[in-house]
């Protein structure tokens, strides 16, 4: 017997598209409205997802779950689509380029483009990083609502790191929408799609990052972002 088209299925896998497409994440009312449903039954169904992990509420406002996060089809649905981005990027820039996807307190590198000159640079493909040390995590985190950074925040505070001193930086990155991180090896420059769906990461080293030359790496990275962000929508 064919199912209903509304379904509490269809329902729900309507809801969770809308959450994860979302460019910023939504309140009740605009889930309802753009699922064409009830408040109630958008409520009753939102609050079954999540219980199951597939929607997080932070506030008044929902947010893909850990569920949809750890999708490995989602993930290699998404680095098939970006590859040529970073490719691209990577030859306009010189540079390596890092795709980096949120998990719950920190974010992961999902692919890699290295140019053979940077090979003494550790691609950190597979690895969970840091909000606190990474700029790539930086630009996602600081697309969240301030309850939902939370879990990487604590993390931060649990390793040592001054609150006070991310928040600044965190603050500073929602301000200009890039991230930037410097060490006395290696600079990283970091944008996240808007909606926080994922960030592209140019690391090089950081004599390469003068303030002269991050103008020119930040305008590759605004049009690749703007790229990734159109093949995404």
């Amino acid at each position: 017997m064919p199912r209903s088209a509304n379904s509490a299925v269809d329902k729900a896998l309507d809801l969770v598209e809308i959450v994860a497409s979302a460019e910023h994440p939504l309140r009740l009312s605009e889930l309802a409205e753009a699922a064409d449903l009830h408040r109630p039954t958008a409520l009753r169904v939102l609050g079954d997802l999540i219980r199951r992990g597939w929607v997080q509420r932070i506030d008044d406002h929902y947010l893909p779950g850990p569920a949809v996060l750890r999708l490995p089809r989602r993930q290699d649905a998404l680095t098939a689509l970006a590859r040529p981005v970073l490719e691209k990027l990577a030859l306009e820039t010189g540079m390596m380029v890092n795709l980096q996807v949120l998990e719950a307190d920190r974010a992961r590198v999902i692919d890699v483009v290295r140019p053979d000159r940077l090979e003494m640079i550790s691609h950190l493909l597979g690895e969970a990083l840091p909000v606190h040390r990474y700029a790539g995590p930086q630009a996602l985190v600081a697309g969240l609502p301030a309850a939902a950074r939370h879990p990487y925040l604590q993390l931060a505070q649990d390793d040592g790191y001054p609150i006070g001193l991310l928040e600044e930086t965190l603050s500073e990155v929602s301000r200009t929408g890039r991230a930037l991180e410097r060490n006395r090896l290696v600079g990283c420059l970091a944008r996240a799609v808007p909606g926080g769906v994922c960030a592209l990461t140019v690391v090089g080293p950081v004599g390469e990052f003068t303030s002269p030359a991050i103008p020119p790496l930040d305008s590759a990275l605004i049009a690749a972002i703007g790229s990734l962000h159109s093949l995404l929508a």
